[in-house]
């Protein structure tokens, strides 16, 4: 029975997310209240602040989880590709861009963070949070390319951190842009396309390279 009891917590805990990634996309964030959420996924409020110390604190485990499923593709295709640093870099990238327009969850949870949601009030602390993420994400994405480096697959006098701020502003430009106006560009079809460019970038651009000190 308990055991049951803890399953129907989990799955009552996954039910509100859902519902509330839902009203967030489509209300934004700062006009949905933990009420509405309550009311649309079938709960009492009391059920919403069991599993959720607040509203920041609900979308704080709905970005995680974002986050989490990118870790564990990170996982997938280093067993995939092993001693190829630069086709998990590269499959990764690819999956961001197509999973922004083929998986729900992930499309919402991009225009939300792009497009509905004011870092102000109870916001704010997951404004930090998010720049915590950022922080650690272009440590993730340097020490990607310094292994694609010791590979031999990229220049070594590639300027990592130059090339890692170029990576990250190129991707969410994309994904920013594509979910403001779909139908400009067809994102999921020129992703490897957008993806192979920027690796392109790398390997022939004379700006992304040191200069060797005289």
């Amino acid at each position: 029975m308990a055991r049951k009891t803890k399953q129907q917590a989990l799955e009552t805990r996954q039910h509100i997310l859902d519902v509330a990634l839902r009203l967030f996309s489509q209300q934004g964030v700062s006009s949905t209240s933990l009420a509405e959420i309550a009311k649309a996924a079938g709960v009492t409020r009391g059920a919403i602040y069991w599993h959720f110390k607040n509203k920041s604190d609900l979308f704080s485990e709905i970005w995680q989880i974002s986050e989490s499923s990118i870790s564990s593709l990170e996982s997938e295709y280093r067993a995939k590709f092993p001693d190829d640093p630069l086709s998990v870099l590269r499959e990764i990238l690819v999956y961001i861009l197509e999973a922004t327009v083929i998986e729900e969850r992930r499309r919402l949870m991009m225009e939300i963070i792009f497009h509905k949601c004011e870092f102000v009030g109870e916001m704010a602390v997951v404004q930090q949070a998010q720049r915590d993420l950022c922080l650690e994400s272009y440590d993730r994405i340097e020490g990607a390319l310094k292994d694609c480096i010791v590979a031999g697959q990229l220049p070594a006098n590639l300027l990592t951190r130059r090339a890692t701020i170029l990576m990250r502003s190129y991707i969410s430009g994309l994904v920013e842009n594509w979910l403001f106006s779909p139908n400009s560009f067809d994102l999921k079809s020129e992703a490897r396309a957008y993806v192979a460019i920027l690796l392109e970038m790398y390997l022939l651009c004379p700006t992304l390279r040191a200069v060797p000190s005289r």
